[in-house]
């Protein structure tokens, strides 16, 4: 392996900006720097997801997924160049199949709730849909995001929600259904 930090702090990000893998600097409120942290802040929440879970059937799924969005991170601070390949968004749609395959069908919104590992994955799926956002916002700005890593986004955002729906339901659990204001069931 490459180099390794062996101090933290290099005082060169004190005036506002920050280093890309390309050795080019940027600022730190850029929204290439958004779109990183933003990939960052769901790889956390993944992370506290395959905590909460432990020892899951999704568990394994899960570190895997941070280890792409790892790559990820790493793809966006270097303009140009592609770590995430597009059989990862296939295999996560085929996770995606084999999880809903054992869901009955979406007859009602669901509210993001239930059980906390429920919970903690729509929280993760609210983040998703927030990098993807960003991700197409600097694609539209820079023209350097590859439609893997959009795409990748797109269908994990989707797994987590039928992940999310599969953990509610777990040990006779339920969904949190939406109720509409002002009907009464």
């Amino acid at each position: 392996m490459g180099y390794r930090l062996s101090k933290i702090y290099t005082r060169t990000g004190d005036d506002g900006t920050t280093g890309l893998s390309d050795g080019s600097r940027v600022p730190k409120h850029s929204l290439r720097m958004e779109a990183i942290g933003t990939i960052d802040e769901l790889n956390c929440q993944i992370g506290m997801l395959a905590s909460v879970l432990g020892e899951h059937p999704h568990t394994a799924l899960l570190y895997s997924i941070q280890n792409d969005l790892f790559d990820l991170g790493g793809e966006l601070s270097m303009p140009g160049h592609c770590l995430l390949p597009d059989h990862k968004t296939l295999h996560l749609e085929s996770m995606l199949d084999t999880i809903n395959a054992a869901l009955p069908p979406l007859e009602n919104f669901i509210l993001p709730g239930g059980p906390v590992a429920a919970s903690q994955c729509h929280l993760a799926r609210a983040v998703c849909r927030r990098a993807e956002r960003t991700l197409s916002a600097l694609h539209a700005e820079a023209g350097d995001v590859n439609t893997s890593a959009s795409s990748y986004i797109n269908r994990l955002s989707d797994l987590l929600f039928v992940m999310a729906r599969a953990i509610a339901r777990e040990n006779g659990g339920q969904e949190v259904l939406w109720q509409q204001t002002g009907k009464t069931s």
